[in-house]
């Protein structure tokens, strides 16, 4: 009956077209009514408390970053290098869009961010090429999903927070991963265009690819310094979001010097707009996650998948399949949210790493972002690139499969995970 009433009346206020955090502060008011623990300062304290949050710093500061990159001509920059190295093959603006998307995961950690810059930038000149409009924009789409994985990831920070799991080993643990959806996404792509007939452009001489690495350069060093910081102990992932912020400021202002004095202002507030949504979002599921505790949920949640608890495997198939099922309908952050704190009490009874429950659970929610029909993802690429929102969604699907069979094989092989780990940390 509990968890009827939490989820009925979450379900019941977004139908109601409420916004999420919202919704989130409702299911918790109907949540403490039925278990008599209605209390208005009970509320206010675990909503302060539920931003008051060190490491959740690292959110606003990561999305700052992505925004002076994008301003300030790192992003550009970053598909000009993929550009001179492999757009010369055949459908090698696909293979573009697949390096930057990556490398650019590399820089800011957002789903949206990197979809659109890709989209504006490379959407237009693949089009020019002769690649389909539709899965030209699928392709961008799914690319987006790497930025939550490749750290730094926002939504592996949310994760660690609400898990209370090392946001520094989620970090280390999702690159490769990450990378391996690249690849199925460069397979995916490769098997699509073979039979295209596309003319591509002239490859570019050693001079110019060497001019092009030049320019990127200093976006390059960026994540270096992120992951080597990292591991020597240098700075905390909340520290590296600030070192992250400063660096793309001091180099898109002084070093590219296309990111003027006057422009600082509208950076600050757009980014300032999409942290403000975020963390109120963090700090409404913090009442909800401390009712989940209360009402014992967590326990109920166990009763349900004790018929699995007894192959580690079986039971992440059956978890992969529920958020699956739950991404269709909810965005990433809330996802997570909410069911962050109802999953963990089960797999750790299960015994599986929280780590690789960890990266697993995020690359799910970051798929999430590209299947309908509320793909925030999906509506960005449609937005920026005038598509339909059933092109784009036509368009996506091939890649989306790819993403999620390379998911489900690591649920298959714990060790894609968990090895390449083991060599960072």
């Amino acid at each position: 009956m509990t968890i009827l009433i939490f989820i009925g009346s979450l379900l019941a206020a977004m139908a109601l077209g409420i916004p999420i955090a919202f919704a989130l502060l409702a299911s918790g008011v109907a949540l403490m009514w039925h278990l008599q623990l209605f209390d208005a300062q009970i509320l206010a304290q675990n909503l302060v408390g539920g931003a008051d949050s060190f490491p959740l710093l690292a959110v606003p500061f990561f999305m700052l970053a992505g925004e002076i990159m994008n301003v300030g001509g790192l992003s550009r920059r970053i598909v000009n290098l993929a550009l001179a190295l492999v757009g010369h093959v055949k459908g090698g603006l696909g293979y573009v869009t697949i390096m930057a998307g990556c490398l650019l995961s590399a820089l800011s950690g957002s789903a949206v961010a990197d979809a659109a810059a890709l989209t504006a930038l490379l959407l237009p000149m693949m089009v020019k090429a002769g690649h389909e409009k539709a899965r030209a924009g699928g392709l961008i789409a799914a690319v987006g999903v790497i930025g939550p994985v490749i750290p730094p990831s926002i939504g592996l920070v949310i994760f660690g927070v609400a898990a209370n799991v090392s946001i520094s080993k989620l970090f280390f643990a999702a690159v490769v991963p990450g990378l391996l959806i690249g690849g199925a996404l460069w397979i995916t792509w490769a098997w699509l265009v073979r039979r295209e007939d596309i003319v591509p452009p002239p490859r570019k001489s050693a001079t110019e690819i060497m001019k092009a690495f030049r320019e990127a350069t200093w976006a390059l060093i960026l994540p270096v310094i992120i992951l080597v910081g990292l591991r020597m102990g240098v700075f905390t992932p909340t520290e590296a979001a600030v070192v992250a912020a400063v660096y793309a400021l001091f180099v898109s202002i002084f070093i590219y010097r296309e990111l003027k004095p006057a422009q600082l202002y509208d950076v600050f507030v757009a980014s300032a707009k999409t942290s403000a949504i975020v963390m109120f979002l963090i700090a409404a599921a913090m009442v909800s996650a401390w009712l989940i505790t209360v009402a014992n949920l967590p326990a109920m949640v166990v009763d349900l998948l004790k018929p699995f608890m007894g192959s580690p495997i079986l039971l992440m198939f059956a978890i992969m399949v529920l958020v699956m099922a739950v991404g269709t309908a909810m965005d990433m952050t809330p996802t997570i949210l909410i069911l962050t704190p109802v999953l963990m009490p089960v797999v750790k009874a299960a015994g599986i790493d929280p780590v690789y429950f960890g990266v697993l659970f995020i690359i799910n929610n970051s798929i999430g972002l590209v299947t309908p029909p509320v793909g925030t993802v999906l509506n960005v690429v449609a937005g920026v690139g005038k598509i339909s929102m059933d092109d784009v969604t036509k368009g996506v699907i091939p890649f989306m499969i790819a993403e999620f069979a390379v998911m489900f094989l690591m649920v298959l092989f714990p060790k894609l995970v968990t090895v390449p780990a083991s060599w960072f940390y």
